[in-house]
């Protein structure tokens, strides 16, 4: 009888070790995110080599990122307790275009947010 008890107890034991663990592991999932998104001309075809900027509004810190074929941008590895604004720039013949600011929100609870950008010609 007293081996049953032992059992159970160690039965017990490892079941609450293993839900902890699998509840840390949700929670270190939850803790980053990313984005990526689409940079297009003013006329909607995609700005391959745009500069996009991501500025960690917490400490001011920049990443930039030139667009590829088809005119998209990724960043990953982005704190969920932080927001972040995008925006690109890009030179088409001569001419600076530019998108306006995007705001990647601490309230937006996507893992993988899409935050396409448009470029309009800069005043």
């Amino acid at each position: 009888m007293l081996t049953a008890k032992r059992a159970a107890v160690c039965l017990t034991v490892f079941l609450i070790a293993v839900s902890t663990g699998v509840a840390q592991d949700k929670k270190k999932e939850s803790t980053t995110r990313s984005v990526s998104g689409t940079v297009t001309t003013p006329d909607g075809k995609p700005a391959v080599g745009a500069v996009v900027q991501l500025k960690d509004t917490k400490t001011k810190n920049v990443r930039s990122f030139y667009t590829q074929d088809k005119g998209d941008y990724y960043f990953h590895e982005l704190s969920t307790d932080i927001a972040y604004e995008l925006s690109a720039t890009y030179r088409d013949q001569g001419t600076i275009l530019s998108s306006g600011t995007k705001t990647l929100s601490v309230f937006d609870s996507r893992k993988d947010a899409l935050v396409n950008l448009k470029l309009n010609a800069k005043n």
